[in-house]
Parts: C-alpha cells; structure tokens; sequence
C-alpha cells in the first residue's frame, strides 16, 4: 500500500472534456516520476501522484505513450497522502439510528456520509444492531450500494450484526429479538431480513446449531461472514473458519474472555488450523474505552496483518452528553462512554475513526503506516476490494484522505474530487 507524502505541490484535474490527470511533484521540484516505478508499498515516499477519471494513473504511461504534463496543479503543504478510511462497523451518527424503520431511512443515511467525510472516511458499512424482522425488512431496502462523492462517503454494504447471536453475549441487543435457526436455517435467514441484495457482512455466533449451513450459504453469495457476540470455543470457531467466515466483530468484546486451555475465538488469531488459503481478519474498536492499551498491543503483535479499526459508533457520534437511541434501546452518553440506559453495559462508541486511528498509533507504538493500513487496506482485503480501496497502487480509485503529521484529516478525496476540507469547515 504506497503512502505518499506530499511535497510540495499537489495537483488535481477539474473537469473538463480532455483527459483529466493529477500530478504531485516532490520536494526537489522533479517534474514527475518517470523511470522511478511504483512508490515501495506499506512506506511513505516522497512520490507524485496523478489522477485521471476519478482513478490513480501509472505516470510512465502517460510520459513515454502521451507525452502529456498534468492539467492541474495543487499545493498539499508537506501532508501526508493515504488511502481514504473504510469503516465496515457504524451503527449511525450525528442523530441518526441506521436500525430505525423510518419512512426515509436513505436520507439519514446521506447525513452521516456526509458527516464522515471530515474524519477521512471515504466508504463505510451501514450497521444495523438485532432488530425484528419487519425492521430488517422496511429498511434494508432503503440502503442500496452507493458511489462516494461530494454528496458523501459511498455504502459498500450493509453489515447485519444479530440476531443470530448468543444471548449469553448479547452486550446492547435486545434480547427479545433474538433468534435461533429451524430445520430449514437459511430460510429463517431470509424471513429474518429478507433479500439480502444489499448485505455486505453478517455477524452471529458460529455456536448456534445449523450456523455451519448458514456460514457457507452466505458465503457463496459473497457475503462476509464475522464471528462475534459468542460464546464459541477455538474449534467452534476454527470450524466457522472453514466454512467461509473471515471476520471477528469487536474483538475481546461480547466474547469468551482468553483462556489459556481454550483461547475462545481470540485463538484464532494465532491458529495453525485455519486454512492458509482463509486469512482472518478482526475489528477492533479503538476508542479508548473498549479495549485497554495492551489489549490492543497483544492482538497487533499476534496477527498485524488482521487488524480493522471499526468505529462501531452510535447514533450520539458527534451530540455530546444525554440520551440517545441505538435501535430498540436507548442509551446513555456521559463523557467518553455510552451505555445501555440504566445499565453498565456499553453499547458501541462515539470516537470518529480519525481518533481511533490516533488513539490505535499512540497505544500500540506501531508504525504510522501500520496504524494507517489497519483503517484503509485491512478493511479493503477483508471485502476483496485491494484493488480499488485501500491503497494508492495505479489503477486504483482515487480515494484518498490528507492528514498533518499528527494524522488530522485537511482534506478528503474521492475519485479524485475534494469533497471536505478543514478550511472549508472554519477549522
């Protein structure tokens, strides 16, 4: 994944009816990159970097075939370039509850695209938290596949987590909504939800008989599967492994705690049962307050290659103190924490993914490209999309975010089009 630092001129095409091309010209003023190939990957280098339709253009092609200089150029100040952040576990935001059956549930989805935008995230997953089937049902609809743009950060998907999930480990979800599998289990998933068209991920807990079935049938629609809110032991687990699932929700949370016997699904980070065809990838929420500092250090020293940072934020992103709902519940916000309102069980987190990635890079002591990764590419990868998202590699789209050396988002790109900046915030 090529991290570029900009310097000093950055430059970006408007439209217009030739071809459109971005140029970055490093700090000894070279006119481009010609000869020098691709920037080293998972590194920042001092490269240029050019866009053409909304895509990162290979500048050699364009030197020795089209004899063709950059259209536009811009001043990025010395920031750092690196690929625009996918948060693949966001419940809402900004007042907005994506599990509620509203009669417009896309436009609440709209406010919070927009909104992430100033936090660096370029495409999310919807999240919907366990819900009665006809909420499933009036709402997924709603929240179709969508391009990033000026209008907002694009939807890859909707992520499902429940109701297919222990109650033993159930955390904020209602227990009155959750379900187990029948004889026919995957037509219980589909009653459950209905079409699942639009579904992206999918959490349960492998634990729950006939989950075997259900993970291989969601996987061969292109589904992906997570493990989380469970009670399951390793080989439970290792058996959902191969199956199809690839993804642990919020690791640590609403799980078996580790134990040296019988590590629970935390063992399958370290695993030499999984098969090497199946990477495992695990979100994690880095708030500050879902998992202590040295649990975030073990789990990155263990498996750094399968670290998500997820936000799992909730509706109160971004209202302060008060209460709040969070699908069929309502919640509490005092300081730094949400809670299940009356309880003190917490219910998902109000840190923007911008701080989680700050927060990630000061507890870990990883590398800034490693903290980088775990919000851009990681999340790319774990849905198949390295190609496209995740990384600034020719060829792929031209999602990018602008940060300061302490990792403040200036600005935010998608296809190669600025659609946030700090100025224009009054920042």
């Amino acid at each position: 994944m090529p991290l570029v630092t900009l310097l000093p001129v950055y430059h970006l095409l408007l439209p217009s009816f030739t071809p459109r091309d971005l140029w970055l010209k490093d700090s000894a003023g070279r006119a481009g990159g010609a000869g020098r190939g691709r920037p080293s990957p998972t590194a920042l280098s001092r490269e240029d970097l050019w866009v053409r339709e909304g895509r990162i253009l290979d500048p050699e092609k364009l030197f020795f075939d089209e004899r063709r200089l950059a259209d536009e150029r811009r001043d990025c100040g010395g920031c750092i370039l690196a690929p625009g952040f996918i948060d693949v576990q966001i419940n809402g935001g900004f007042g907005v509850d994506f599990s509620l059956a509203t009669e417009d549930v896309g436009s609440g989805v709209a406010v919070v695209a927009q909104k992430i935008l100033a936090h660096g995230v370029t495409s999310f997953c919807p999240t919907l938290v366990t819900s009665p089937p006809e909420v499933y049902h009036k709402v997924l609809p709603q929240i179709p596949v969508k391009k990033g743009g000026p209008h907002g950060a694009g939807v890859l998907g909707v992520h499902l987590e429940g109701p297919f999930i222990s109650q033993q480990k159930r955390g904020a979800h209602p227990e009155a909504h959750l379900r187990s599998y029948e004889t026919n289990a995957f037509q219980d998933v589909l009653a459950t939800y209905g079409p699942l068209d639009s579904v992206r991920i999918l959490t349960l807990a492998p634990e729950l008989g006939r989950s075997q079935e259900v993970i291989r049938e969601l996987t061969s629609r292109g589904i992906c599967v997570s493990l989380g809110h469970s009670m399951a032991n390793l080989q439970t687990a290792e058996d959902a492994v191969r199956s199809g699932a690839s993804f642990i929700t919020h690791l640590f949370n609403a799980m078996l705690p580790f134990h040296h016997r019988d590590p629970g699904i935390v063992g399958l980070l370290t695993s030499d049962r999984v098969p090497p065809d199946r990477p495992i990838f695990y979100g994690m929420i880095a708030d500050g307050i879902h998992t202590n500092p040295a649990a975030l250090r073990i789990a990155h020293s263990a498996h750094p290659r399968g670290m998500v940072l997820v936000t799992d934020a909730i509706p109160a992103l971004g209202l302060g103190n008060g209460r709040h709902t969070l699908g069929q519940q309502v919640v509490e916000v005092d300081g730094l924490s949400a809670y299940v309102a009356g309880t003190s069980t917490l219910c998902g987190s109000i840190a923007p993914m911008d701080v989680c990635v700050r927060h990630f890079l000061q507890a870990t002591g990883c590398s800034l490209e490693a903290a980088l990764e775990a919000a851009s590419l990681h999340p790319a990868q774990l849905l198949g999309l390295e190609q496209h998202k995740g990384t600034l590699d020719f060829g792929a789209d031209a999602d990018f975010v602008v940060l300061d050396d302490a990792l403040h988002v200036q600005a935010t790109y998608i296809s190669g089009e600025l659609v946030w900046q700090a100025t224009m915030a009054g920042q």
